[in-house]
């Protein structure tokens, strides 16, 4: 699948680097199923932790999915050095990066050689050797955490209690059991394997930690190195719950902030609209309000002399045709003036305004006037009617007048 590695004409960091430009580098098929976007960052923790733990080596190989499925992904291969009780260790390990990394974290086995066991019911290791309980592993968050920490915490903790332990006599070399969906391909490799020094590589040689009768120790020091693995533990569970929770936090108040930003630009354009319609009807107004003086300006010039047209106009729409018609015309506007007069009388004495006494003067003189009026329209009446027969006779024939 992959190139061979280059010719060992430099260092074992800088063989790491060419090899992992060179894998990570390709594409099409016999590319490594992971995500462009963060091949780089899977190059730079790979080589900060083989330059920190040169005892791990990066190489290519086969993994078996639980599901059936296969694929060719990165894998750290050596071994682990820890501290227990004043002497260094050498752990076997292999820490496989799987198709989601870095988002999802690595898986880390222990590959004990046939001279050594797993502890049982350790609280970090399975029995088939993968670390499930480690608490790098189960509080890790992308992009912060990395392969150069996470070995540095296991190389801490498997000192405090170390997982792996040197049989007293050893056996003879069992076969080797067929892969599983945890495992790695069993020995020989397989020839898919693209291994990153062409030389084989050994691993250095574990102290035999049972050969020699287990020192004593002091109840306390037991107690403290529990402890203090508790409190990591617990250090690292209440971290991951705090990270949790404030990068809930952090994501609800980004989801707030993108929507007060998008209804602020809505609230921009809203009023820029607002602003341009009032400029508009401004504009409008005054030319309404031009106008306006305008045609006040041509009806007050213009009302004057219509006024006075439509008063003499109307004085002299009605004529009487004769002296008797205007006489007629008089006396009914004088007989209509007093009965209006004797109106207003008696709503002002009923309303108190007017004396009693001072009503009864008023009325009697109203009244008399009156009277007089409508005796002179009778007799203006029989006069018209008188007229009106004579100007008949004279238009009738000579036969009806003899």
């Amino acid at each position: 699948m992959a190139p061979s590695p280059p010719p060992p004409a430099a260092s074992d960091a800088q063989y790491a680097q060419q090899f992992l430009n060179t894998v990570l580098s390709q594409r099409g098929p016999s590319a490594l199923p992971y995500a462009e976007d963060v091949k780089w960052l899977i190059r730079n923790h790979l080589v900060a932790l083989i330059d920190a733990f040169p005892s791990l080596r990066p190489r290519v190989a086969l993994f078996n999915h639980k599901d059936g499925r296969a694929a060719h992904l990165l894998q750290a291969d050596g071994t682990i050095p820890i501290t227990h009780a004043g002497a260094v260790y050498n752990l076997p390990a292999v820490l496989w990066l799987p198709e989601p990394y870095p988002r999802a974290p690595p898986l880390v086995f222990l590959s004990p050689t046939p001279d050594m066991l797993i502890k049982p019911h350790h609280p970090l290791v399975d029995c088939s050797g993968l670390v499930a309980g480690a608490p790098y592993l189960r509080s890790w968050v992308f992009p912060s955490s990395n392969l150069l920490d996470l070995a540095r915490s296991l190389s801490h903790l498997f000192g405090l209690d170390p997982p792996l332990f040197t049989r007293s006599n050893p056996p003879n070399p069992l076969p080797a059991a067929p892969s599983s969906s945890m495992l790695p391909a069993p020995s020989p490799r397989a020839p898919s394997e693209v291994v990153y020094s062409p030389r084989p590589y050994r691993f250095p040689a574990s102290p035999q930690l049972a050969a020699r009768p287990p020192p004593t120790e002091d109840p306390a020091e037991v107690f403290r190195r529990n402890a203090i693995a508790k409190l990591v533990d617990t250090a690292y569970a209440e971290a991951a719950a705090l990270r949790a929770t404030r990068e809930a936090e952090a994501n609800a108040l980004f989801a707030v902030q993108a929507e007060l930003r998008g209804r602020g630009e809505w609230v921009d354009i809203g009023v820029r609209k607002i602003a341009e319609e009032m400029e508009a009807l401004e504009c409008r107004l005054q030319d309404v309000t031009m106008a306006t003086d305008v045609i006040k300006a041509w009806v007050t010039e213009n009302h004057k002399g219509a006024a006075d047209a439509d008063d003499a106009e109307a004085e002299g729409a009605i004529q009487p045709a004769d002296v008797l018609s205007r006489q007629m015309l008089d006396c009914t506007a004088a007989d209509l003036a007093l009965e209006d007069a004797i109106y207003a009388l008696d709503k002002a004495v009923q309303e108190g305004s007017v004396p009693f006494d001072g009503y009864l003067r008023s009325m009697r003189a109203l009244a008399r006037e009156q009277f007089f009026q409508r005796v002179l329209c009778t007799k203006v009446n029989s006069a018209q009617q008188q007229a009106h027969v004579t100007r008949m006779a004279a238009r009738a024939p000579s036969h009806y007048a003899s």
